[in-house]
């Protein structure tokens, strides 16, 4: 695992009504602040990838749909150049913490289009962004986005 990325499994709490369950908690440690709550929803097959951050770090979390989540640690670090894959969604429901200077991206998987909640430390400023671009292809990080097993 990428040095400082965090895995949540979360727990859901069902009943005949339907379930209840808490995403990120201010007694858990995951964010170092908190700055902005976003969702976004992408259409089957769309590639949303890469980009990273010098100054906020991100929590992710696929409340519907399916995703291939992709890490690329760019920091100096104990595992900088590594590459992770997380299958995130309805099929897998867990929060993933992706620390700046990790660049990250997502293909949604499946049939369906596939939500995003996620949680950033700072807020976004259109003036001054602190979102740096990556091509989906680039060739250092060198990542194939098909699927490996029909």
């Amino acid at each position: 695992m990428i040095e400082g990325v965090k895995v949540k499994e979360l727990v859901k709490h069902c009943d005949d009504r339907g379930y209840f369950s808490e995403l990120v908690r201010d007694d858990e440690q995951l964010l170092d602040r908190f700055g902005q709550a976003s969702i976004s929803m992408s259409y089957p097959g769309v590639i949303k990838a890469f980009h990273y951050h010098e100054k906020q770090d991100d929590l992710w979390f696929f409340p519907s749909g399916n995703a291939q989540v992709v890490l690329y640690d760019l920091r100096e670090s104990t595992t900088k150049g590594q590459t992770d894959v997380y299958y995130m969604g309805e099929e897998n429901p867990i929060l993933l913490f992706i620390p700046k200077g990790v660049a990250h991206g997502y293909r949604v998987l499946g049939s369906t289009p596939a939500t995003i909640i996620y949680f950033t430390t700072h807020s976004y400023h259109a003036a001054n962004p602190d979102e740096k671009r990556i091509p989906w292809n680039d060739e250092e990080i060198g990542f194939d986005w098909n699927t490996q097993n029909r």
